[in-house]
């Protein structure tokens, strides 16, 4: 397996000015916290009146339905 190529710790050009290429980012968090942090709250924002919303009936029977082996 090859070996992964060495950082030399400088900033890359694609990266801002307050990450290196450690792969962290500001404050040291990783880019996948960030994103997984964005996600999470982006995913809430579009998604949490639609989980609060009741079962329907028919599928709640269908369900229990299925449970049963009908």
């Amino acid at each position: 397996m090859a070996k992964p190529p060495k950082r030399s710790g400088k900033a890359s050009p694609r990266m801002g000015k307050d990450q290196q290429s450690n792969g962290r980012g500001v404050n040291g968090a990783s880019p996948d916290a960030a994103f997984d942090l964005w996600l999470r709250h982006g995913l809430h924002a579009m998604f949490d009146d639609i989980a609060r919303e009741p079962i329907p009936e028919e599928l709640l029977r269908l369900i229990e339905s299925d449970r049963r082996g009908k």
